[in-house]
């Protein structure tokens, strides 16, 4: 199926899946790999999720992708930075070939370098918002189908704040609010967290969004699932 798939989208569809069942449980095992949405339950139609990815407009340039991809940007040389302070020169030779190995680089290096596969996904990526406004489109017009519980898995390629998952779900619920089909949960994913927001009505501000952090080890754990599944 990964031959079939444009921009290295079926990589990311499992690096959802696997970062779901890890942090969230075993409802997310019966989750393949489809289209509209991207990851349907099999055999029913309790679970539906489409995965898409964010990246804000100062990231888009080909030059800076590019060098992103050389590992020549500034910060990226020695191999540390937000959660990896702990990394051994090894564990670094051994990231970085796995990069070259394989073509994709997220959930390695602190989702600093960009993979050659994966180069095309990321430059075709809006900012957050954008991509909010057309998911909601489609969803409201049954271009997903309908599932009991809809979802939205947006990777974002730069570190977000509470604040930020905040703002992203506040607009998402405002944007889809007299809609008769309706994402359920938005999942915002960087490098080093899970954010989990329940979109569904009565709930209270605070008891929406809940925070799930990453490790470096885990974070390797599903790259190396997800680069595994490709071969």
């Amino acid at each position: 199926m990964a031959a079939s798939r444009k921009y290295g989208t079926c990589f990311f569809e499992q690096y959802a899946q696997i970062t779901l069942c890890e942090l969230l449980g075993s409802e997310f095992e019966c989750l393949v790999n489809r289209d509209r949405p991207d990851l349907q339950s099999e055999g029913s139609d309790a679970i539906g999720i489409e995965v898409t990815r964010a990246m804000e407009e100062s990231r888009k340039a080909e030059q800076e992708l590019l060098k992103d991809v050389a590992g020549i940007t500034a910060g990226n040389g020695n191999g540390t930075g937000r959660g990896e302070d702990d990394i051994t020169a090894l564990e670094f030779a051994d990231e970085i070939n796995n990069i070259l190995e394989y073509g994709y680089a997220y959930g390695l290096k602190g989702g600093k370098l960009i993979g050659l596969k994966e180069l095309p996904y990321w430059s075709m990526a809006m900012p957050l918002k954008r991509i909010l406004e057309s998911k909601v489109q489609k969803v409201g017009n049954g271009f997903y189908g309908h599932f009991r519980k809809m979802g939205l898995y947006v990777f974002c390629k730069d570190n977000l704040e509470e604040m930020d998952a905040f703002g992203a779900m506040s607009y998402t619920i405002g944007l889809q609010k007299y809609l008769d089909n309706r994402f359920n949960r938005l999942y915002l994913a960087d490098p080093d967290d899970l954010f989990v927001c329940n979109l569904d009505d009565g709930l209270s501000d605070s008891s929406r969004l809940c925070r799930y952090p990453i490790s470096q080890e885990l974070r390797r754990s599903i790259y190396l699932e997800a680069v595994r599944k490709q071969i």
